[in-house]
């Protein structure tokens, strides 16, 4: 891997291994790490983790979570994440997050926590209210702080609905650096978002958010006859196939937009207005485009699949780039906190 810039910000992200990857993950998260990974080579440190920790908030299944975090290492590199050009690890192999973790929430107001739109969505859903889910913003701004020169914002991106927890990073550093360090002498990076505005909400085959908690998601690598069956499950209204169709009201289009070409979205539009089309019609053709668009990507998870040693070899030196970031920030860290530590006496 070529050596970072010092003077250029680092980039970090991450995904939890609470389920199984869908498209809506590819569309809104993974399809823009792996753009932003290629782009950063050379430039600046890029970092993404796979956040078991956050996980925990959530699943209770000790060997799930392993496969679980497994899978999403593979799916990324199956999809096209290049490991000499990024560190793809593990965060349970950089326990210094949750060292600073505590600092942070020392810093922090419980009103803060309280106020997290994740938290109360989460809980409104009917999620144990548990303290990790309480302090997930906090963890997540030690993921995003452990890494990058002090001197340089790290860059998230993030969909929309992370936005404030960034913020909360950024105020966290900010307001860290202020107690503890001098403006000539940061201490932590300020981060900054990067949000994809383009990127829509993905549609559920139920017409809801895309989302692993509703249970209503494409998965990314299925194929098949589970594929076919779970698109033949999208939920269309009851318009018989001779009549007109508004494709802008319809699941179905919504999901041919984000994957179709500019032609295909103009002639299935056209044929939905014409009448004459059913809404089996538009399913076959999405099933096409998804196969189209992970065709290739599954052959590599299945070639992947059976070097296994090759995926831990990537996540293990993804891992030791890491740790040594976050190992120098905590250093520092202790340093202007003065938590003194015996061992290097």
């Amino acid at each position: 891997m070529t050596t970072a810039d010092p003077g250029v910000p680092s980039l970090l992200s991450g995904i939890q291994p609470s389920g199984t990857l869908h498209i809506g993950n590819y569309l809104g998260a993974i399809r823009q790490h792996i753009a932003n990974a290629a782009q950063t080579e050379g430039r600046g440190e890029a970092f993404f983790f796979i956040a078991n920790y956050h996980a925990l908030t959530t699943l209770r299944d000790a060997e799930r979570l392993r496969q679980l975090s497994f899978d999403v290492a593979l799916d990324y590199l199956a999809l096209g994440f290049d490991p000499a050009k990024a560190r793809l690890f593990l965060q349970s192999d950089v326990p210094e997050v949750t060292e600073l973790t505590w600092v942070f929430l020392t810093l922090t107001p419980v009103s803060q926590l309280e106020k997290g739109v994740s938290y109360k969505d989460k809980v409104a859903q009917g999620l144990s209210a548990n303290g990790g889910l309480l302090c997930y913003p906090i963890l997540q701004a030690a993921d995003i702080l452990a890494y990058g020169d002090p001197r340089q914002p790290v860059l998230v991106p993030v969909g929309a609905d992370q936005k404030q927890n960034v913020e909360i990073a950024r105020d966290l550093a900010m307001r860290f650096n202020h107690t503890f360090a001098t403006e000539d002498a940061p201490v932590l990076p300020v981060p900054e978002h990067v949000i994809q505005e383009e990127v829509a909400v993905v549609p559920g085959t139920d017409g809801r958010k895309m989302s692993k908690s509703y249970g209503n998601t494409i998965p990314i690598f299925a194929e098949g006859k589970p594929l076919k069956k779970t698109v033949m499950s999208i939920v269309t209204d009851s318009t018989p196939l001779e009549e007109p169709k508004d494709p802008e009201a319809d699941n179905v289009f919504a999901l041919i937009r984000l994957f179709g070409t500019e032609a295909e979205r103009e002639e299935i539009a056209a044929s939905y207005r014409a009448g004459g089309y059913g809404y089996g019609h538009a399913k076959k053709a999405l099933l096409e485009m998804l196969n189209r668009e992970f065709g290739e990507a599954r052959e590599r998870r299945r070639q992947l699949a059976e070097r296994p040693d090759d995926v831990w070899d990537v996540l293990r030196e993804g891992a030791t780039a890491a740790r040594a970031a976050a190992s120098a920030t905590l250093a520092r860290v202790r340093e202007a906190t003065g938590l003194v530590t015996t061992l290097d006496r």
